[in-house]
């Protein structure tokens, strides 16, 4: 009983803690449950973000410095979305457009400066607005503008270590750019090349040299061919052979006459219209070169009258495409028995000295029936004016070895020829001295600038790009919805046999070796003119060596990749800042050089692909369609239909964005941390990069429907993978945006 009455004062006794102790617990239990609870939250919120929103290092790289500058004075499409979505290429990116020149561009007569023309037949913008925005990218970030003004870096810097090679080569530039030289010197330098070759009859001092001993000495010395194109390259008919063989290819000339085809009588002709300012002009150029006014008139009018008898012979690409005139193949003899009037064996031994060539070697003719009415034609002329003085066919060369040489005479010449091309329509800017300067030094320098760019190239990165964008990009494409299991298969297999790499510089010439090359080359440092007259013998000697060197040489202008046998190689150029750098934030580098890599790879690769998936198509209709949706066609009214051609490249670019984003995502699993620039979070950086870079050209732009700007706020529709929202729309009423 005692028991009982003492236990009741033992509770009463007990700490406060032990009376409430199941409550206690339970809130315990509560807390731990909220602290898992959060921490987990935590950790998958940190997992989900930390490549979008964590602290990060900026970068401080001389570099990074410029590129952070740069991007400063862009447009950021998270903090102006109305901007951005209104922007157009062209309205406020930082680079001057360039006139590219690809491969065996800048060679006269290169058959591909008239196949890029005609390339894509049928194809015609879809109206005027696009086409002059599309002429209004004037300040575009494109490529090859990039490249030259790299490459003017180089060959402005001051390094005191360059190899005698590389000194001749910024010799030549610096001397490009000293064009009071040029002006003080006048005609002068080229009247003095005229004695030369003994002389022409406008100036009254004439020897009467051989015809064909004087059109050697032009195709040999002076890379001149007034009266027909040379050129060296593959015949296409052997390229399934995998061959290495090279020929000389003879070509139908660039006339210095204007020509015009007629549809109707099958002939080029003389455009009338332009006569008259044509012969002004010539006039012009005799009068320059000091030539007395009483002798002008009957040497222009037979100048123009042997040109006009050419021009009837010449005929455009398209023309001679269908009438298989392209590529045909003979011996030098049997070209000698169709085209007398031109020694051809001598010519082409001289040209391509010291290499042995004999009549039994073959070449390959791209419009014979020009060449051999082109000797008809001299044959004539010779036998009317052999005992003459006037020498038209003389004064016919020599103005075309001024042509040749006028881009280093005296500004006289070169407004002359720009005031004609006003006349003839060509609105084009002049383009600036020092891009001028930097493609001439690549003509007769090539193999250093390439030795340059390459010692200046991040290889290592370059190659972990290529290839993390490469692997990911085959992953991705197992991905699609194919049509049936076949194609895919037969896409995969082909995907699989390639094998990307970067062209190294074990496939370079070394410093040693470039200065054995260039041993023989005399720089003056203020006479551009005789530098000048050096480098149509370096380019001489560069031709000659195509057609013995089975290698593929590096084009230091090229900034797409390539096919060569199972490799795509893709040239240093594709990696200079600001595209690309080994400081840069791999976020910048993945956002440009490596949408560029993947864009590049399929449109190489993969051609005319969107029949056989359904995901493309899905996918271009989603991306159009949310275009539409935001923005209401940008002024396009009720255009909601694509062709397929425009549909695919829609797809081909959206998917290579989100490649590029996914190659960079699994580049920070790999290792993890990233640097970057004014505080931007990772995939920010990335996509401002990309929206640096988008307005690229390529010969596929007229496909595509809109600026490749947008395609950022369709990545961005994806749940926390941008920094903000985009929200911004162009029309009252915006629907809710779906994931492409």
């Amino acid at each position: 009983m005692l028991q009982q009455q003492q236990l009741p004062e033992q509770l009463q006794n007990q700490p406060l803690w032990i009376k409430h102790k199941r409550p206690i617990l339970l809130l315990l239990g509560l807390s731990l449950c909220a602290a898992i609870l959060g921490l987990i939250f935590y950790t998958h919120y940190k997992l989900h973000t930390k490549n979008n929103n964590q602290p990060v290092t900026p970068c401080v790289s001389p570099a990074c410095r410029k590129a952070s500058a740069r991007l400063s004075t862009s447009i950021d499409p998270f903090t102006q979305p109305c901007d951005y979505f209104l922007f157009t290429c062209g309205s406020d990116t930082l680079w001057q457009d360039s006139g590219s020149r690809q491969r065996g561009q800048g060679i006269p007569g290169h058959p591909q400066n008239q196949m890029e023309k005609s390339a894509w037949p049928g194809r015609v913008p879809e109206n005027e607005e696009k086409l002059q925005r599309r002429r209004g990218k004037d300040k575009t970030l494109n490529r090859k503008t990039v490249l030259l003004q790299h490459l003017k870096e180089i060959l402005e810097s001051n390094d005191m270590l360059n190899s005698s090679a590389v000194q001749k080569a910024k010799g030549f530039y610096h001397s490009c750019l000293d064009t009071s030289s040029l002006e003080n010197t006048g005609a002068e330098p080229f009247l003095t090349l005229v004695q030369k070759l003994g002389g022409w009859a406008v100036s009254g001092k004439w020897n009467r040299t051989d015809f064909n001993s004087t059109l050697r000495l032009l195709m040999r010395d002076y890379a001149t061919f007034p009266f027909f194109n040379l050129y060296v390259g593959k015949d296409p008919n052997e390229i399934g052979q995998k061959t290495t063989k090279r020929y000389i290819q003879i070509d139908q000339p660039d006339l210095l006459i204007p020509i015009e085809w007629n549809s109707k009588t099958q002939k080029s002709e003389a455009k009338t219209e332009t006569l008259r300012p044509f012969l002004a002009s010539c006039q012009r150029y005799l009068a320059m070169l000091g030539a007395p006014p009483s002798n002008r008139m009957i040497h222009v009018g037979l100048f123009i009258s042997l040109s006009s008898e050419l021009a009837v012979a010449a005929s455009p690409l398209h023309y001679r495409l269908v009438k298989g005139q392209l590529h045909q193949r003979m011996t030098i003899k049997e070209l000698q028995e169709q085209a007398p009037a031109i020694d051809w064996l001598g010519c082409l031994q001289a040209t391509f000295h010291p290499l042995s060539l004999s009549e039994d070697d073959h070449v390959l003719l791209h419009n014979l029936p020009y060449i051999a009415q082109m000797s008809r034609i001299i044959t004539k002329w010779l036998n009317k004016h052999e005992t003459s003085t006037s020498g038209p066919l003389h004064t016919f060369m020599v103005l075309s070895l001024l042509h040749t040489m006028m881009p280093a005479m005296d500004s006289r010449f070169s407004d002359t020829r720009r005031n004609f091309s006003v006349i003839l329509g060509n609105t084009d800017q002049e383009a600036p001295r020092w891009k001028h300067c930097v493609l001439e030094t690549e003509r007769g320098f090539g193999s250093v600038l390439t030795h340059l760019l390459s010692e200046r190239t991040a290889q290592r990165e370059a190659e972990e790009t290529i290839q993390n964008v490469f692997s990911t990009f085959k992953a991705k494409l197992h991905e699609l919805n194919w049509m049936d299991q076949k194609t895919h298969q037969l896409v995969m297999e082909k995907i699989h046999s390639f094998t990307p790499r970067l062209w190294t510089s074990e496939e370079i010439s070394r410093g040693a070796e470039l200065d054995l090359t260039f041993s023989e080359v005399t720089v003056s440092t203020h006479s551009f003119f005789s530098n000048y007259v050096q480098l149509l013998s370096l380019w001489q000697k560069r031709r000659s060596k195509l057609l013995t060197d089975p290698s593929e040489p590096a084009d230091i202008m090229s900034v797409t990749p390539v096919l060569l046998g199972k490799d795509i190689v893709f040239p240093v150029g594709m990696f200079i800042p600001p595209l690309f750098h080994s400081t840069y934030p791999r976020a910048m580098n993945y956002g440009a050089a490596g949408f560029l890599i993947t864009k590049d790879i399929i449109h190489l690769l993969l051609p005319e692909i969107l029949s056989h998936s359904e995901t493309m198509r899905a996918v271009g209709k989603c991306v159009w369609d949310h275009y539409l949706t935001v923005t209401d066609g940008a002024g396009r009214g009720s255009v909601s239909r694509l062709s397929a051609a425009q549909q695919q490249e829609l797809w081909l670019q959206y998917f290579a964005l989100q490649v590029a984003l996914q190659a960079y995502q699994q580049s920070l699993r790999q290792r993890p941390g990233d640097s970057s620039l004014s505080g931007l979070s990772h995939t920010h950086l990335f996509l401002t990069a990309f929206s640096q870079i988008n307005c690229d050209t390529d010969p596929y732009w007229e496909f595509m429907p809109l600026e490749p700007s947008f395609l950022i706020t369709v990545i961005c529709a994806k749940t926390n993978l941008c920094p903000t929202s985009l929200q911004c729309s162009l029309r009252p009423q915006q629907s809710s945006v779906q994931t492409c």
